[in-house]
C-alpha cells in the first residue's frame, strides 16, 4: 500500500513536469508565431537600433529585487532572520530558476529553502517563510492588478477588457484565500499524516513532528499581521518599481510613453503572464499581452513585441548568471560532502 501512495506523489510530480514542458512548447511556439507574424526583421531592427543602451534595463530593474528581499525578510522571526546577503542570493537564484527553467514557478522556491538550510539556517523557519512568501507574491498581484485595471478604466481605453481582467483577479483572489486556508489548517501535517498511515517507522514519526512544527511556524507568521501586511506592501512596491524597466525600454526604443501608460502596461501584462503560470516565463503570453495592451496606448504591433523582448534582456544578464552561480554552490556542496 505504501508503494501506491509514493507512486501517487511521484506521478503527481511527473505530471507537473510534463505540463511544464508542454507549456514551454506552447509558449515558445506562440512566441515564434507572433514574431514571424509581425516580421522578424522589423522587430529586431528596433532592438539593434537601440544597441547597448538596452543594458541599462537590468540596472533600473534591480531595486525591485532588493525590495523583494526586504519583503521576505519580514517573514522570519526576529531572532532567526538570515543575513541580507544570504536572502539576496537565495532570492536571486530562486527567481532565476523560476524564470529560466520549466518548473511551474515552484522549483525556485524549493531552491531558496535548500540554499538557506545549506547555509545553516533553521529548516522549520526557512520552510515556513518560503511557503508564506509564495503566498505574499500572489497576494501582491491583487493590488497590482487593481492599479492596472483602474488606470485602464481611467484612460477609457477598453472597458470590456477591464471587466475580464477584474474577473480574472477575483478568481485569483479566491484561489489565494483557499490556499491560505489550507496552509492555516496544517498543510505539512496533512500530507505527513496521510503518508504516515502507510509508514509506521520511527523515522517517519519524527518527520510528522517536524511537519507539525513547520505548520506552527506558518501560523505564527500569519498571526503577526503587522509583519505579514508589511511583507505584502513591500512586494507590491517591488512590482511598481518594475515599471521603470518598461518606461525606459520605450524611451530607448524611440517611442516614449507616459508614466501612467507604463504602469498600466507593466501591471496588466504581469497579471496576464502570472495567470498563465503553467507556461514557463510566460513565453509568448507576455508578448501577446504587450501586443494587445500596447496597441491600446498607441504602440504599433511590432514595437510592442520589440518592447517585450527588450525587457527580456534582464533574463540574459541577471537570471542566467543566477543559474550558473546556483550550480557553483551545489557543486561546491557536493564536493565538500564527499
Amino acid at each position: 500500500m505504501i508503494h501506491t501512495v509514493y507512486c501517487f506523489f511521484l506521478v503527481k510530480k511527473i505530471m507537473i513536469r510534463i505540463l511544464s514542458y508542454i507549456g514551454l512548447l506552447i509558449g515558445l511556439s506562440l512566441l515564434a508565431l507572433l514574431i514571424s507574424w509581425q516580421g522578424f526583421s522589423e522587430i529586431f531592427s528596433l532592438l539593434f537600433k537601440s544597441g547597448f543602451s538596452l543594458l541599462f534595463l537590468p540596472i533600473v530593474w534591480m531595486p525591485s529585487l532588493i525590495v523583494a528581499v526586504i519583503s521576505w525578510y519580514q517573514l522570519f522571526p526576529k531572532k532567526n532572520v538570515p543575513p541580507f546577503k544570504e536572502l539576496f542570493l537565495a532570492l536571486w537564484i530562486g527567481r532565476a530558476i523560476n524564470t529560466i527553467l520549466p518548473v511551474a514557478t515552484i522549483g525556485g522556491e524549493i531552491a531558496k529553502a535548500r540554499l538557506l538550510i545549506l547555509w545553516g539556517k533553521p529548516a522549520i523557519n526557512v520552510s515556513a517563510s518560503v511557503l508564506v512568501d509564495k503566498t505574499v507574491q500572489a497576494l501582491a498581484l491583487i493590488p497590482w492588478a487593481i492599479i492596472g485595471i483602474s488606470l485602464l478604466i481611467y484612460l477609457a481605453i477598453d472597458n470590456e477588457l477591464a471587466i475580464l481582467l477584474m474577473l480574472g483577479t477575483l478568481i485569483l483572489g479566491l484561489g489565494i484565500v483557499g490556499f491560505i486556508f489550507f496552509q492555516r489548517t496544517g498543510i505539512f501535517s496533512f500530507f505527513a499524516t496521510i503518508i504516515g498511515k502507510f509508514n509506521t517507522t520511527d523515522s517517519w514519526e519524527k518527520i510528522t513532528l517536524k511537519a507539525s512544527d513547520v505548520d506552527k511556524s506558518v501560523n505564527e507568521i500569519y498571526d503577526n499581521k503587522k509583519q505579514f501586511i508589511a511583507s505584502i506592501i513591500w512586494r507590491t512596491l517591488g512590482l511598481i518599481l518594475q515599471t521603470s524597466e518598461v518606461w525606459l525600454a520605450c524611451y530607448l526604443l524611440g517611442h516614449p510613453i507616459g508614466l501612467i501608460e507604463a504602469i498600466m502596461l507593466k501591471s496588466l501584462t504581469s497579471i496576464i503572464t502570472d495567470l498563465a503560470f503553467i507556461i514557463p516565463n510566460g513565453y509568448g503570453v507576455q508578448e501577446g499581452g504587450y501586443l494587445v495592451l500596447g496597441v491600446l496606448v498607441g504602440l504599433t504591433a511590432e514595437f510592442s513585441l520589440a518592447l517585450s523582448l527588450a525587457t527580456r534582456v534582464r533574463e540574459l544578464i541577471i537570471d542566467i548568471p543566477g543559474l550558473l552561480y546556483w550550480q557553483h554552490i551545489e557543486v561546491k556542496y557536493f564536493r565538500k560532502k564527499k
